[in-house]
């Protein structure tokens, strides 16, 4: 029993300090804003662009199955602002319009089934402090470039060398109707950062709430399911072990009983008792 807990102890400090094994085969993504205004106002509409970027440095590549992106707005006193994106033209480039009341908010980017994102802390009135990266960026590396003339902020940021990708990237999924309000919603922010109508303000924000839920349920808490069934399974299989090793050793401490010879033809059998 006292090999069992040490064993056990052992496993449950190298699974609980281990990165989750999504994040070790690069199950993560970075969102990057467009450049904001010097300042924002409270309680003025917006256009925010942002990029998710899978690894931090190409658009996430599976038919359009990324799921809801978005902006999610934290306050010092708990209140939540979701602002759901529309696909823009250009890969894994989207926009949406935010309007937010004076005071300081965490900033997250929800990037559908991947963990949200801290981009850092916006003060109204001000401007946003972005958060320290979470993943390192090599330097010296070799970059894809999958855009046009409209890049990403950082492009190409620590690369030694950029190359063209082999086959255009799939543009975003969505109907001819998204794909126009994304560019709808681009020309807006490059002219004076005014707001959508504000019925699609309100879609935009219905589907951030969505969004935001889908950041609750993201994958990163399987690993903890995975060492609840690591364990159980090296539990279950030392106390086989255990008792199969216990069933042997009794078998081997029962006296011998030799059988009793049958009588033959002619024979006569003494019992010695």
């Amino acid at each position: 029993m006292r090999r069992l807990i040490l064993v056990l102890a052992a496993l449950t400090a190298v699974l609980v300090t281990a990165p989750p094994a999504h994040a070790r085969a690069g199950f993560w993504a970075v969102t990057e804003l467009d450049p904001l205004p010097a300042t924002l106002r409270p309680d003025v509409s917006y256009t925010v662009g942002y990029w998710v970027l899978q690894h931090g440095t190409h658009p996430y590549d599976d038919n359009g199955a990324l799921g809801p992106t978005g902006l999610l707005l934290t306050g010092e006193d708990g209140t939540t602002l979701s602002f759901g994106g529309t696909p823009l033209p250009d890969p894994a480039h989207y926009a949406t319009t935010i309007t937010v009341p004076a005071g300081r908010w965490r900033v997250q980017g929800v990037q559908g089934k991947f963990a949200p994102y801290e981009v850092g802390t916006l003060t109204v009135p001000g401007t946003l402090k972005p958060a320290p990266p979470q993943y390192a960026m090599q330097a010296g590396s070799e970059i894809t470039d999958y855009w046009g003339q409209v890049k990403p902020p950082g492009f190409p940021w620590k690369a030694a060398t950029v190359i063209p990708a082999r086959a255009p990237f799939a543009t975003p999924s969505g109907s001819a109707s998204e794909q126009k309000a994304g560019q709808a919603t681009a020309q807006a922010a490059g002219q004076a950062g005014l707001a959508p109508p504000s019925s699609q303000a309100a879609a935009m924000r219905a589907s951030g709430a969505t969004a935001a839920s889908a950041g609750d349920s993201s994958p990163w808490r399987q690993p903890y399911a995975l060492i609840v069934v690591a364990l159980a399974a090296v539990a279950g299989t030392l106390l086989v072990q255990r008792a199969v090793r216990a069933a042997r050793t009794t078998g081997r401490r029962e006296p011998y009983d030799p059988p009793e010879r049958e009588a033959r033809e002619g024979e006569e059998v003494i019992g010695l008792g």
